[in-house]
């Protein structure tokens, strides 16, 4: 199904004509809608506030914090997205993996997944597994109204990286030992991550989520014919698992320049473009036929108002023309970001790009 039609069975919902949604639609739009990856979350001082003594993981699993931290921003900023606010190993986490999420470290997995037999632990994920995502979503859509909410989950790459690796990785070698050495076995990981990372997606978007975003966030690691032959098939199979649907699918990674094509091909509608690549150059890589999203390199929020105004305008300017643009930064909003710059900035892409 087309992102241009509304849902199939249902009149569109409040969100379809949201500026939001229209750019993944690659419609007219009244502005340039704008949102920002990780904007709930650590550079919010609300937002340590309800954190306080509360594991990451946990915090995920309580609906009525997980409504207030996904509100936050939108509260804040004025932003034209909400995204909701969970981790990529919830869905992990929820079929029974031994991980945590260290603070200063990240996730980390007790046993990592390295041989064949290690496979049976990755059971399918069902809804009953992720109860509190379909109970927050609920939550959420009620008090967003208009303003769309994006589900989200990795891709299984990433997942594989982290299962594999056994945390996080500068250099992935034991998964690239993996998809180098022993295909078949790396090839039936990713598929079975595929079905898990589809199923958690379904959820969130039977619960109410607008559109879905999928973080390939460590795929730039990748040459371009690795990626195409041993990660882009269960990209693929996530993406129509759930094209079905009807809502705009939305796909990113970092360092990714040599991919865009390829991850457009994957089958997302908008795809994700970090700060390396400007918008004019990755259109051109993507091809017709999808919107971007992106790409302020999250570092310029430390400069000067003016010097941020700026290097937006070149965002902005690379952007002219595009089929649909929707503004973000290239990566996450950095955890010492001032949360002002991020209202700011909003306030700006709004102004210059209002017909």
């Amino acid at each position: 199904m087309s992102v241009n039609e509304s849902p199939a069975g249902r009149q569109p919902t409040a969100t379809y004509d949201s500026p939001f949604m229209k750019a993944c639609r690659r419609e007219p739009v009244p502005h340039t809608p704008v949102w920002f990856m990780r904007q709930a979350g650590r550079s919010l001082p609300e937002y340590r506030k309800v954190r306080e003594g509360i594991p990451m993981l946990e915090s995920c699993m309580r609906p009525e914090l997980v409504t207030e931290i996904t509100l936050q921003p939108v509260r804040r900023h004025g932003v034209d997205a909400a995204i909701y606010f969970s981790d990529i190993v919830v869905p992990l986490k929820a079929i029974g993996l031994d991980l945590d999420i260290k603070p200063g470290v990240g996730p980390v997995v007790e046993e990592p997944i390295r041989t064949r037999a290690d496979l049976a632990r990755l059971r399918d994920l069902t809804p009953e597994d992720v109860s509190y995502v379909t109970e927050a979503i609920g939550l959420l859509t009620r008090e967003l109204g208009p303003t769309p909410l994006i589900g989200f989950a990795g891709a299984p790459f990433t997942l594989a990286s982290y299962l594999v690796e056994g945390g996080p990785s500068r250099t992935y070698e034991n998964a690239k030992a993996m998809m180098y050495g022993d295909p078949e076995l790396w090839a039936d990981l990713l598929d079975r991550l595929a079905d898990i990372t589809a199923a958690f997606l379904k959820v969130q978007i039977e619960a109410g989520a607008s559109a879905v975003q999928l973080f390939d966030s460590w795929v730039g690691a990748l040459a371009p014919a690795d990626y195409r032959r041993s990660v882009m098939p269960a990209s693929v199979k996530v993406f129509e698992a759930v094209a079905g649907y009807g809502v705009p699918r939305i796909h990113f990674g970092v360092g990714t320049g040599e991919l865009l094509g390829l991850m457009g091909e994957a089958g997302a509608d908008v795809v994700g473009v970090d700060w390396r690549v400007p918008l004019d150059e990755a259109a051109r890589r993507v091809g017709p036929g999808k919107a971007l999203q992106g790409n302020l390199d999250p570092t310029v929020l430390f400069a000067s108002t003016e010097a941020v105004e700026t290097k937006t305008r070149e965002v902005l300017d690379a952007a002219e023309g595009l089929e649909g643009h929707i503004f973000n930064l290239g990566h996450g909003v950095m955890p010492s970001t001032d949360p002002d710059a991020l209202t700011r900035l909003v306030d700006h892409v709004h102004a210059r790009t209002a017909h």
